[in-house]
């Protein structure tokens, strides 16, 4: 076998473990599932602002 022949076998045989691998699928999903709850945080802080931003002025107006 060539030298060139030699190292297509080889690229050939390192693709195909990276493509069966499943070292990284568990970074993967934890990335994804702190997404999500960084995501619902920050809809349940908008929420939790706007409430705050409406009891500050109900105050405000009583006071005034």
């Amino acid at each position: 076998m060539s030298c060139l022949g030699h190292l297509v076998l080889k690229a050939h045989l390192r693709a195909q473990d990276l493509l069966h691998a499943e070292a990284g699928q568990d970074l993967v999903e934890y990335s994804l599932l702190v997404a999500m709850i960084a995501l619902a945080c920050i809809a349940g802080v908008r929420h939790v602002a706007t409430a705050v931003n409406a009891v500050f002025s109900n105050v405000s107006g009583s006071l005034a």
